[in-house]
């Protein structure tokens, strides 16, 4: 693969409903959406960081930075390309910045696949041709309020529930879901809301059934985590704490987690992805795949690396109406009445961006010829 010209983006889509989490209530997605040209292909990946360093220290105005005035020097100081993981060695100079690196890692795969005539599903090694999905539903005012967006979402035919929870808006609402529902598979997350002062509350979610407690603690910690997953029967799932495969090991390791919550644009791509997949599958780790509120390009990588054998729960990749009005992808990202997406055969992502929408989203846009 020889990049000739990288055409970047930055962009902002309105969510259908404001979403909150424990560290803010999001009206407005940024993206940095990435193009990679060949001769012959366009390769697509997003940026996924927000406009704040509230998840963590990337936000769209440093990503962009890194890829213009970095990687992409990076990139083009390569004549060929043979396969996407060839990057990694070359952005390891460049500290952390997974998000940035991951736009063009993804690119590069989507490229790759494109150019094989395959799709990155089976690029990477997928087995799946659906992924189950579940929704993530922000944290609601009251109890009530939870249960009546929950009935909602298990109307359209998600089968997993996933409720964000902090600090005095955890166990009640939990609880209410629990007795509207049953049995339903529910989990919690916390955005690293809570410390081990508050291990009573966890030993009383303990209780719930729940399929796991996804980053309790602190955004870089994996020593508490051990030490709440050693008195817990519920799975705690690491998100924020894990950005790399020596993360994921060292989680392993001291009994951290039973699960890892593998975002894509966490860790720095598809390329790190797989490994730290591949890792937990050799340790009976089983993993899912978690989102950045992304539009269809990012989705559709999201899917693609979903289909591999040890993503064994519902990922948080929902349809394309469940955040935006208008995905920037054709065709709309869908799912069935099982609450399944199908996983594309089409080379590269399977889904084709929609230029019309993805100018209309733009407000600023930048080209960089070789």
């Amino acid at each position: 693969m020889k990049i000739t010209k990288v055409v970047m983006r930055k962009m902002k889509m309105e969510l259908n409903v404001p979403f909150q989490v424990s560290f803010g209530v999001i009206k407005e997605k940024h993206f940095i959406a990435v193009e990679l040209h060949t001769k012959d292909q366009v390769g697509y990946g997003d940026c996924s960081a927000f406009n704040m360093p509230f998840y963590n220290e990337e936000t769209i105005v440093t990503a962009w930075h890194i890829i213009q005035d970095f990687l992409v020097p990076m990139l083009f100081s390569v004549d060929d390309i043979a396969h996407p993981e060839d990057m990694q060695p070359l952005f390891e100079h460049v500290r952390r910045n997974r998000m940035a690196k991951a736009a063009l890692d993804c690119a590069l795969w989507d490229l790759y696949a494109k150019e094989r005539g395959i799709s990155v599903s089976k690029a990477l090694g997928g087995t799946r041709d659906k992924i189950e999905t579940g929704v993530s539903i922000g944290i609601q005012k009251t109890p009530d309020d939870l249960v009546r967006v929950v009935d909602k979402y298990m109307g359209e035919g998600y089968r997993r529930v996933k409720v964000k929870i902090e600090p005095g808006k955890d166990l009640p609402y939990l609880m209410a879901v629990r007795r509207e529902f049953g049995d339903i598979m529910l989990m919690a997350d916390a955005n690293s809301a809570y410390t081990l002062k508050d291990i009573e509350v966890f030993k009383e979610m303990d209780k719930l059934n729940l399929l796991m407690i996804e980053q309790p603690l602190s955004h870089d910690d994996i020593i508490d985590h051990a030490k709440l997953q050693a008195v817990m029967n519920t799975r705690i799932c690491l998100d924020e704490s894990i950005i790399s495969l020596d993360d994921a090991r060292h989680a392993i390791e001291l009994g951290s987690c039973k699960t890892i919550n593998i975002k894509v644009a966490r860790v720095g791509g598809l390329s790190e992805a797989r490994k730290i997949h591949n890792l937990c599958a050799e340790h009976g780790i089983p993993v899912w795949c978690g989102g950045m509120l992304d539009t269809g390009i990012a989705r559709a990588h999201n899917v693609a690396v979903a289909s591999l054998p040890n993503y064994q729960f519902p990922g948080d990749v929902p349809a394309s109406d469940r955040y935006w009005k208008q995905d920037v992808i054709s065709p709309a990202m869908v799912i069935d009445k099982e609450a399944m997406i199908a996983v594309p055969d089409k080379p590269g992502i399977g889904f084709d961006p929609i230029p019309e929408l993805m100018e209309r989203f733009s407000y600023e846009k930048k080209e960089i010829v070789r």
